[in-house]
């Protein structure tokens, strides 16, 4: 595995209760899949993060070729590492990635009618899935397995609960988490059974700022969160064709923070993100070694000024309307 030379070592911060001790950001992984990232690539992410003292890597089994990705870079450097991963949702017939190259959109019509024939959240296929994602990652165990966006309704009925549970019983996870966001999320901290909550927090997406993460402060529980700089939409001039980062788009439109216009703009809404009380690690994803570099030394300038945090906050509070809800 190849390192770079970066000046900056990023900062840890105990998980929760877990006893895991977290870099601040860590790298999510989901578009080493979804942008089919060559193997040198991923090396030199994963060389950057050992040389900074970066030790989180967090993906799933849906983000395409992900796991197996990481695993294969991985082999042999297990030890340095704490993999995160999550479960849940039907992934039995995955294609391989030329065939995601050439045709995605249409691998995404096959696999609605595979999933209408393997639902998502069956018990079975979970534990099927926890195996899987334990051979792709080329490891004995996994740090952290947490599930995918599951409903309240599911997670009341309980049975999703009970196989990440028995996973951990067999050694194959150290601990389980939930992510996901709104009052999905709300249920699995109240719950009890959750180490980690996994939760959209950003200068977008502020609403797990009151309505979570205090509780999750309180009852001990790490917290991870996702899409820490809002996608990075406000680069875009134009509202982007991604529908997935429309909601983003359109708050920054109407927030209107100064500090979008300015160079640093990344870095401050890393750092806001880090400076939320409770918050141990943030997983911005990307499969670019020169933002993955930037993501690392911005989290080594430390939390925000006082005074900038509040800002941004007061603003949020000014213009957020109540149906800006976390987004998953």
């Amino acid at each position: 595995m190849s390192t770079a030379s970066i000046t900056s070592v990023v900062p840890r911060r105990l998980l929760g209760g877990t006893g895991l001790y977290v870099s601040i950001v860590g790298l999510g992984g989901v578009e080493i899949g979804e942008q089919q990232a060559p193997v040198r690539a991923v090396d030199r992410l994963l060389g950057m993060a050992l040389d900074s003292g970066v030790n989180v890597i967090d993906t799933a089994e849906c983000y395409f070729n992900s796991e197996e990705m990481i695993g294969r870079v991985l082999r042999g450097n297990r030890k340095d590492w704490l993999l995160f991963t999550k479960c849940g949702h039907n992934d039995p017939y995955r294609p391989r990635s030329l065939f995601v190259r050439a045709g995605r959109k249409l691998w995404r019509g096959i696999a609605r009618t595979i999933g209408r024939r393997h639902p998502d959240w069956d018990p079975r296929l979970l534990a099927c899935s926890i195996d899987r994602s334990l051979h792709r990652l080329k490891t004995d165990w996994i740090d952290l397995m947490q599930l995918h966006s599951c409903s309240k309704e599911l997670l009341e009925r309980g049975e999703m609960i009970e196989v990440l549970q028995r996973a951990r019983d067999a050694g194959k996870v150290r601990y389980i988490g939930y992510s996901g966001d709104g009052e999905a999320a709300l249920f699995a901290l109240q719950c009890g059974h959750f180490d980690t909550l996994q939760i959209s927090i950003s200068i977008a997406d502020q609403q797990a700022v009151a309505l979570t993460v205090p509780q999750a402060q309180q009852r001990g529980m790490g917290v991870i969160a996702k899409r820490p700089i809002a996608n990075a939409v406000w680069t875009n001039e134009q509202r982007p064709e991604n529908s997935y980062h429309h909601a983003y788009w359109d708050r920054l439109q109407e927030l209107r923070y100064g500090f979008l216009r300015t160079p640093c703009s990344f870095g401050t809404a890393l750092r806001f993100t880090l400076t939320v009380p409770g918050v141990h690690t943030a997983i911005p994803g990307t499969a670019n070694p020169n933002h993955f570099r930037q993501n690392i030394q911005q989290a080594g300038l430390g939390p925000l000024e006082e005074e900038q945090y509040r800002t941004i906050r007061t603003r949020w509070h000014a213009v957020a309307s109540p149906d800006w809800v976390g987004q998953p």
